[in-house]
């Protein structure tokens, strides 16, 4: 697969410029980011990887605006995002963005369908028939088309992870980010969920960027950004 991507890149849909963040306080600060500039494509997977600390994590958080740069830039469809204003922030998140973290947190006392209809019901874009309707597509889409009434914690760890998936297809994001997605699940449920993520990505057309330890996931993808101590290395 090929390694590394254009920074500035036309037709990316997201794309940052020159991101430093420091985490910590005085003498215990720590430079995490050292001016990482990426871009990613509609339908493309990026897999991030390097060692524990290295910025993988913080870099994903910033693009995925839960976290604002001490320095640098991040554009979304070629729209600068905003730094101080956390509605814009909020409203470009759940409009722009959809997440797969290692673990699934699902709400387990509600429906795979409500979990689902959750992040539709906050941005507030269909009626409530509709969002029924998108929910039970998504969770077919991923195979649960059978089980959208099972309580959370009535479903398996691999089918909470789909359920997760789906929840993260629900607003029709343009970017997922996904954060060791499959590291809570064994080989076969691994697989089987990466081969979900990366083929709905695709087929919809979405970026996907991927923090990931694990290098048989990593080479499967279309580019392999490696990271050392805040920064990509070719």
């Amino acid at each position: 697969m090929p390694s590394g991507v254009t920074p500035f890149a036309d037709d990316a849909v997201l794309r940052c410029e020159g991101l430093h963040r420091s985490l910590g306080q005085g003498e215990g600060q720590v430079h995490v980011l050292r001016g990482v500039s990426f871009a990613a494509r509609r339908g493309e997977v990026y897999a991030m990887v390097g060692p524990s600390g290295c910025g993988k994590s913080t870099l994903l958080y910033l693009l995925g605006l839960l976290d604002v740069p001490d320095r640098g830039e991040i554009w979304i469809d070629g729209q600068l995002m905003p730094r101080d204003d956390d509605a814009a922030r909020t409203a470009a998140r759940g409009r722009h963005l959809g997440f797969v973290f290692q673990f699934h947190f699902l709400l387990l006392e509600f429906s795979a369908l409500e979990n689902v209809m959750l992040p539709m019901r906050k941005l507030g874009r269909w009626s409530l028939s509709e969002m029924q309707d998108r929910a039970h597509s998504l969770l077919t889409s991923v195979g649960l088309g059978a089980k959208t009434h099972r309580l959370g914690n009535q479903l398996s760890g691999g089918e909470q992870q789909r359920v997760a998936i789906a929840r993260a297809l629900a607003n029709q994001p343009s970017i997922l980010l996904a954060d060791e997605p499959t590291g809570n699940l064994d080989v076969r449920n691994s697989a089987m969920v990466f081969d979900l993520l990366t083929g709905l990505a695709r087929q919809n057309g979405q970026a996907i960027v991927v923090v990931t330890h694990n290098p048989e996931l990593a080479a499967r993808c279309d580019h392999t950004l490696p990271m050392r101590d805040g920064q990509f290395v070719t």
